[in-house]
């Protein structure tokens, strides 16, 4: 699987809300959907919310492909999630850091299946 991470995306985003370029409303934006997730599908990432540093974040996938039938486009435990991914040709999986106290959400990582 081929990789796409997004720390480099996350720190500019978190350098421009610490400037005051951008307020907390703007980047503290999570679906009711995604915290539901969250809460109940996310595994704790051992880290901090890096926005309101009060609670641990939480990690969930989302899985997408042509193949997978029900399974498309919804939130699984990451593991599952890439084990899905995976099986599927041109299958990805996106895992989502997510904070459940101030909505703090965005996309950590993504994992795209080859397609040949």
């Amino acid at each position: 699987m081929g990789v796409v991470d997004y720390t480099l995306a996350k720190r500019a985003l978190l350098r421009d809300f610490r400037r005051g370029v951008l307020s907390r409303f703007e980047i503290c934006d999570a679906h009711p959907e995604l915290l539901r997730a969250a809460r109940y599908l996310g595994a704790d990432a051992s880290r901090p919310c890096p926005v309101c540093r009060k609670c641990e974040l939480r990690l969930l996938a989302y899985v997408y492909g042509d193949g997978l039938r029900g399974n498309n486009g919804r939130a699984f435990e990451v593991e599952e999630g890439l084990a899905l991914a995976a099986r599927e040709r041109g299958g990805a999986c996106y895992v989502v850091e997510v904070c459940t106290d101030c909505s703090w959400n965005h996309l950590a990582e993504a994992f795209l299946a080859r397609t040949g």
